[in-house]
């Protein structure tokens, strides 16, 4: 009989990279991506700079499939856009890989043959179905051994209500909000130019819309600026600048704080937004500020505020979640927002990524959560890991090959997580040192069984 393939779900970076992994190791794989083509989700932010180097962008292994094809290698510090990197990495590679990738397959549910959620008795001997929606909209079904769900969370932004709920009247005035990177120079410039925009979030995402805004107003007079955060401080939001590991990355606080310290841009903060509503051909947002209400009234609105995973698809799987971040349980101290700033992370692979049913592990940004700051370079180390545990390299599986760039800023005060009641409770100050997010390798090892 032919042995069942690894089931990818995505041909995004990490999704292909799993591709190569697996196939270099011998094993048979699949990949099932809902959209037309490679990079489906990244084609949506094109337009947009990456803070990452080629070097930290291209998997090890992926990149020795394309070179047996030919391919050359972006120059290692040049710094690519989203649509270079599917341009020169991601069609490439999905081609090398061709004859196992699959587009227009939507993954609509993913189950155990012949056995339901609840269901112990012989469980881990049935293979993974997975159910899909092809391109002519029928239903087609994958029997697979083990499991990748490399999806991602493009297709889930998070809302721009402050409790993690739309705001009252969100839906209303959906045509006046976009989310995530809108191409304000390009596709979105005659929604912007010369009108009000809120920008909604404090992360990276946010302060790449403030700062192609603050470029649209320079030939366009009128346009004006608004930045919404629930952060206590807009210096929050900067980062590490000179110190990030990353300069691209660091950069980007350092022109935001600019535009703040110049007045370039009005910053309300810390303001929780509770509804949005209609208002002369505009739209109002209210919410709390200073323990006061308070509202802002803008012509266009960008929610850039992160996020989340839709995990509607695995219901029937047997999921070991964080509470609160949405990742895998043994993931979520290691990259819990409340705990540090960090850009970086511990090392983790599959021990960390597995879950209740064997064989199946979620990859990527997805496998993050709702939690911020995911790199390529970490999913590159999770796949390498979890092909090897698939494959039976126990030793190579537990291994740790990680090797990132710090932000050069953590929290002094974070918030630490105590296992007995459930919460959080805050650290006594100290200052922490430059490398305090400095993986402990010894707490990364643990027992073959944990993965057996």
């Amino acid at each position: 009989m032919t042995p069942l393939p690894v089931a990818i779900i995505g041909a995004g970076p990490i999704g292909l990279a799993a591709a190569a992994h697996l196939r270099a190791r011998g094993a048979e794989a699949v990949v099932l991506e809902a959209g037309p083509a490679a990079g489906h989700a990244v084609r949506q932010w094109g337009h947009v700079g990456m803070f990452t180097p080629w070097r930290w962008c291209i998997d090890p292994v992926a990149e020795a499939v394309l070179r047996a094809t030919g391919w050359t290698a972006p120059p290692p510090e040049a710094v690519p856009t989203g649509a270079d990197l599917v341009a020169r990495y991601l069609e490439p590679l999905a081609a090398a890989l061709a004859p196992i990738v699959r587009f227009g397959a939507r993954v609509t549910a993913v189950t155990r043959r012949h056995t339901d959620k609840v269901q112990s008795a012989g469980r881990d001997a049935q293979p993974f179905v997975l159910r899909t929606i092809g391109p002519d909209g029928r239903t087609g079904t994958l029997q697979a051994r083990a499991v990748i769900d490399a999806s991602g969370t493009w297709a889930t932004p998070n809302p721009m209500g402050s409790d993690g709920l739309p705001a009252i009247g969100e839906e209303a005035v959906a045509d006046r909000i976009q989310t995530g990177i809108p191409d304000i120079l390009g596709s979105a410039r005659a929604r912007h130019a010369g009108r009000t925009t809120a920008v909604v979030g404090g992360g990276h995402s946010a302060i790449n819309v403030l700062l192609e805004l603050a470029t649209l107003r320079e030939s366009a007079p009128g346009t004006e600026i608004v930045w919404i955060m629930r952060k206590a401080r807009v210096a929050e939001a900067f980062g590490g600048e000179t110190a990030d590991a990353l300069a691209q990355r660091g950069a980007l606080g350092s022109r935001a704080r600019a535009l703040v310290e110049r007045g370039a841009i009005t910053v309300r903060t810390p303001f929780r937004i509770e509804a949005v509503t209609p208002a002369a051909g505009r739209v109002r947002i209210t919410g709390a500020q200073d323990g006061a209400t308070a509202e802002i009234v803008a012509d266009e609105i960008v929610v850039a505020t992160g996020f989340r995973p839709d995990l509607s698809a695995l219901r029937e799987i047997r999921l070991s979640l964080d509470p609160w971040l949405e990742c895998a349980a043994a993931l979520g101290p290691l990259i819990d927002p409340n705990l540090h700033s960090c850009g970086t992370v511990r090392p983790h692979g599959a021990r960390e990524l597995a879950h209740p049913d064997a064989g199946f592990y979620i990859a990527g940004m997805k496998s993050y959560g709702r939690a911020p700051t995911f790199l390529l370079a970490t999913g590159h180390e999770q796949v390498r890991s979890i092909a090897a545990a698939l494959t039976g390299d126990l030793d190579a599986a537990l291994r740790v090959e990680l090797d990132l760039p710090e932000t050069g800023v953590c929290n002094a005060t974070p918030v630490i997580r105590d296992a007995a009641t459930a919460c959080c409770r805050s650290a006594e100050p100290a200052p922490p040192p430059r490398n305090c997010c400095t993986p402990d390798k010894a707490t990364h090892r643990t027992t073959e069984e944990t993965l057996a």
